[in-house]
């Protein structure tokens, strides 16, 4: 079996070719259905938005003591996702891991707009997200500044460096495609959208140089970045002294679970992507195996938090660790949600060991779709669960979505999906410039053959 990394026999205008014409041709059925029923979905975020702040927080299912719900719940989900893309093409350009080239544009996007998906639910949160600027730390006659020591503060500033690092790692990649669309274009409104998206690229070496160099570094400051983001968002919660909550692991299990959840993600972005943009010779099946292994190595380590989760919650000998742990969690009223966490995160993606099953691209795309369900029930447990049985019995409460919950969730997984089909259709989604250097070795790798 040859390398993922190994192009099939085609030359540089070929190539070209194939990568931008989903940009220049109308999109095939599958985008129109996939489109129409995204927007459909983004319909109903927007409305249960309008709704809340007509009606107010009460309409949603929160209450005391589960004042955290599905707004933290889904936030902690998309920033999740948006954790794995950066990171996992960061490290793969760190490593100079060729078979990126198959991902790496794929995953930045998922991870730009699964961040603005994420940056909405805090605001949400709030109450009154008409004065949600105030979080902002600008000079302001107000006299009025943000409280460096609330946890939402914390999320303003992490997710905003975390964002701009990420959108400018992604935008810097597509520079040099932008400009090789531009040369295409046939249609003059099209001409100078790209002329303005490539920002004067001409291939010249000092181009290049400097290219190279930003980019490099921005991978590195991104990898550092998304591990701190992700770990500020754990302590939020462990700093807390809630029964489920107040573990020093949390920010090492919050960071594997992201990069667990977000390789899912991109493997359920990538399997239908191939075929609706006939791109299976730049994304074959070589490259979602080896994206399959990551996921089960990471999966393998999310299963050990959970296995040590109940250790400790058994070594501690601390009453309400162990009702939460050994009692609540697995035999009360949401045991079926726990239970549903552990098959989807556990379970099922034992499968991937067996090579037939990573091979498989519908075997592939279902076990991807049953991990992020898994990993959304994962953040329900830790967030909903641990604060409706807390230390005090007479406190404890319970917990429902209402229908705008409902609207709410299933919106942000529409606005996503919109947001993922328009990007497919104005930007290459491999790296037209990374894949071209591939076949320039090749080819220097041939004659040094000829002529040894």
């Amino acid at each position: 079996m040859s390398a993922p990394h190994d192009l099939p026999p085609l030359t540089a205008k070929q190539l070209t070719d194939d990568v931008t014409a989903p940009l220049f041709k109308l999109p095939n059925l599958i985008w129109f259905h996939g489109f129409g029923l995204a927007q459909m979905l983004a319909v109903l975020l927007f409305v249960a938005i309008g709704c809340y702040c007509v009606e107010g927080y009460g309409i949603f299912g929160t209450n005391q003591p589960v004042n955290w719900g599905n707004d933290i719940t889904t936030y902690i989900f998309w920033i999740g996702i948006a954790v794995a893309g950066t990171l996992v093409s960061a490290i793969l350009f760190l490593f100079r891991q060729k078979w990126r080239t198959a991902i790496n544009r794929s995953t930045e996007g998922m991870t730009v707009m699964a961040i603005q998906i994420a940056g909405l639910f805090p605001l949400i949160h709030t109450g009154r997200p008409w004065v949600d600027f105030w979080l902002l730390p600008y000079a302001n006659d107000r006299h009025l500044w943000p409280n460096f020591k609330s946890p939402i503060v914390w999320d303003v500033f992490a997710l905003t460096a975390y964002a701009l690092c990420s959108i400018i790692f992604w935008y810097l990649g597509l520079v040099p495609d932008f400009a090789t669309v531009r040369d295409r274009a046939t249609r003059p409104w099209q001409r100078r959208i790209y002329s303005v998206l490539a920002m004067g690229w001409r291939g010249r070496a000092e181009d290049w140089n400097h290219f190279e160099r930003a980019y490099a570094q921005f991978a590195w400051i991104s990898t550092p970045l998304v591990l701190g983001m992700h770990s500020t968002i754990a302590i939020l919660a462990a700093v807390g002294k809630v029964s489920g909550w107040h573990t020093t692991i949390f920010a090492p299990y919050f960071v594997s679970g992201a990069i667990f959840g977000g390789l899912a993600m991109a493997i359920v972005l990538l399997v239908p992507m191939r075929s609706m943009l006939k791109l299976e010779r730049y994304i074959t099946v070589d490259h979602l195996e080896r994206l399959a292994k990551v996921m089960l190595a990471t999966g393998l380590l999310v299963a050990y938090v959970y296995v040590m989760e109940f250790f400790a919650a058994w070594y501690t000998e601390s009453p309400y660790e162990k009702h939460q742990f050994l009692v609540f969690r697995p035999t009360g009223e949401w045991a079926w949600g726990f239970w549903t966490m552990m098959t989807c995160n556990v379970a099922i993606p034992q499968l991937l060991w067996f090579k037939a099953v990573r091979r498989n691209l519908v075997a592939l795309f279902v076990i991807a779709i049953a991990v992020n369900v898994g990993m959304w029930f994962e953040r329900f447990v830790i967030i909903a669960l641990s604060v409706m049985h807390d230390a005090l019995p007479s406190t404890w409460g319970h917990y429902a979505f209402t229908g705008f919950d409902w609207m709410i969730l299933a919106g942000s997984f529409g606005l996503f999906f919109t947001m993922i089909l328009v990007f497919v259709r104005v930007a290459p989604v491999v790296s037209i410039a990374e894949l071209k250097a591939l076949l320039l070795r090749r080819s220097h790798r041939k004659e040094e053959a000829d002529h040894g």
